[in-house]
């Protein structure tokens, strides 16, 4: 056999042996999609600041809207990230901010100048459940999990975007589909199926990102939409977002002591 003959068998061999697997595959796709978002500055952003107009939807209809103000703080100390919330969120609405939501680790307040109303248990129950299934919050914390599993799908066309296909899977069987552009390498899609407690219905949850800014060394989407079994129900579009923002302070996720607790409706 001839040399050069040889020499192609062995590097065929060669990249046999070593190409990636659907896991491995997976794995560097996301590790490409952390560093787009910004790396090292990403997995160390402590609060968010997201301010602009939400838009709810109700069967497709408009069903209200809102000028709106997200803030966020990532808590540290949570060690099972699988089933605890490492984050705080507060939502405020009006110009005045004057009232909202308040979501804890644990629970969660519905916030207006008659005091503070308990959120009801399966609406914090589907809010944590979204939050801890988010490709964002999934890298900023729970990446290094145990049993966490990347697994690529192969390369898609979604709405004429190039994309690559990654399922995100953790230890307890929970998976989430997320959607990569291929040159950014950045979320525009996520997908995850939810079970209604109640009606026991498989409802999927799609949101969609765009229109990415860097925002102190993060990108961010600046137009987030949600659908739930193909109909829309909720959007928001960013006028600022400011990242490790002073704004944030702790006061904002705690309940004041002085104000009056209302009972659950």
């Amino acid at each position: 056999m001839k040399l050069w003959r040889v020499a192609a068998l062995a590097s065929t061999c060669a990249l046999l042996v070593h190409a990636e697997t659907a896991q491995e595959r997976g794995k560097r796709l996301i590790n490409e999609c952390l560093q787009a978002l910004g790396g090292d500055n990403y997995l160390h952003m402590q609060t968010r600041v997201e301010s602009g107009r939400a838009y709810s939807f109700y069967r497709e209809d408009l069903n209200g809207l809102s000028i709106a103000t997200i803030y966020t703080r990532y808590d540290s100390g949570v060690t099972d990230t699988a089933h605890q919330l490492a984050q705080h969120e507060r939502e405020n609405f009006g110009k005045k901010e004057d009232y909202g939501v308040l979501f804890g680790d644990k629970e969660a307040w519905d916030v207006t100048f008659r005091g503070a109303r308990p959120i009801p248990d399966d609406t914090f129950a589907r809010y944590k459940e979204t939050t801890l299934r988010d490709v964002f919050y999934i890298l900023r914390i729970r990446l290094n999990e145990p049993g966490m599993i990347f697994e690529a799908r192969g390369a898609d066309v979604l709405q004429n975007v190039p994309v690559e296909t990654v399922d995100i899977t953790d230890a307890d069987n929970r998976t989430t589909t997320v959607y990569l552009h291929q040159i950014t390498k950045l979320p525009v899609r996520q997908v995850f199926y939810r079970r209604d407690p109640v009606t026991k219905q498989r409802n999927e949850e799609i949101t969609l990102y765009s229109k990415y800014r860097d925002v102190g060394g993060v990108q961010w989407p600046y137009a987030i939409e949600r659908e739930r079994n193909g109909e829309k129900v909720y959007q928001i579009f960013s006028n600022s977002v400011e990242v490790n923002s002073k704004q944030a302070t702790d006061n904002l996720f705690v309940l004041p002591s002085t104000i009056k607790l209302l009972k659950p409706l």
